[in-house]
């Protein structure tokens, strides 16, 4: 009885020091940083095309036109550029049917000289989507890979695109380099900047999310919404690409938004444009 003990206790010491305790191995997650810019500003004259029938009759409202980069040990991202360049030091100019009135005070070149970086410095570029308030400074970029869904490219290739108002596809034409998703993407491996697929505003819209190391991940909206109003309500624009298909990726945002517990960006709110600035300075 005593020789099966010893060998028993013996097998115990045998196996102990083949499986010595594992030590906890600390993950350092890589340091991101965000940065937020003016790229320009929109008046919405008619309001009521942000909504179906006459919800916002007679009402207009400012709205922000953000752009942002995305600074990675990897690389660095710009998302969005904002409104065409050309309005840079002119007059404000309201569309020929008098639904906008859009300005820019400053060009993106000078407003990333403020964070140390030129056009050449910026690796990957991206579009919430390719309506032309997006993009109007997109041909700085030529030497980017231009992060896109396919069905957006499909869109912009196809005979659909020629004559729409709310496209200029001159203005993102120098960006040969492709990187085709199909799907949603995360940026540089390690889920702090992740592009997801949220269709319906246009053919190939998308949001990001962003990890800044804060207690909550930043996700910034591209137009699921265009203020605090029509996210509440669940209000669809009726110029949107597809409404039906808008109206599924709204419940798909707000579960990933919950399911990831970020802080919700609509990038054309004045009012998140000022609570990011205040977030970014802490």
């Amino acid at each position: 009885m005593e020789k099966i003990v010893f060998l028993f206790a013996l097998l115990i010491s045998f196996v102990s020091c083949k499986n010595p305790e594992k030590k906890e191995v600390e993950v350092v997650k890589p340091i991101v940083t965000l940065h937020l810019f003016d790229g320009g500003s929109v008046g919405a004259n008619n309001l009521n095309l942000f909504a179906q029938g006459e919800t916002y009759k007679g009402e207009s409202k400012i709205l922000a036109d953000a752009f942002y980069v995305i600074k990675h040990e990897k690389g660095i991202l710009i998302w969005d550029t904002g409104l065409p360049e050309g309005l840079v030091g002119q007059d404000p100019y309201t569309t020929p049917d008098g639904a906008f009135t859009i300005s820019r005070n400053d060009s993106i070149i000078n407003q990333l000289k403020t964070i140390n970086l030129t056009p050449d410095d910026v690796g990957m570029i991206a579009f919430s989507h390719i309506h032309f308030d997006h993009t109007g400074a997109a041909n700085h970029f030529a030497k980017a890979t231009w992060l896109v869904q396919q069905s957006e490219l499909d869109f912009a290739n196809s005979d659909a695109i020629k004559g729409n108002g709310f496209y200029a596809p001159d203005s993102f034409s120098e960006l040969k380099n492709k990187k085709v998703l199909n799907g949603d993407y995360d940026v540089f491996g390690d889920e702090t900047v992740v592009i997801k697929s949220m269709p319906g505003h246009t053919a190939g819209h998308q949001v990001l999310l962003v990890n800044i190391g804060l207690n909550k991940p930043i996700l910034l909206s591209g137009d699921m919404y265009h203020f605090e109003k029509n996210r509440t309500e669940a209000i669809v624009p009726q110029f949107n690409y597809d409404i039906q298909e808008t109206s599924e990726s709204i419940k798909v945002f707000e579960a990933f938004a919950k399911e990831k517990n970020a802080t919700v960006i609509i990038q054309h709110s004045k009012e998140d444009f000022e609570k990011l600035q205040n977030i970014l300075k802490k």
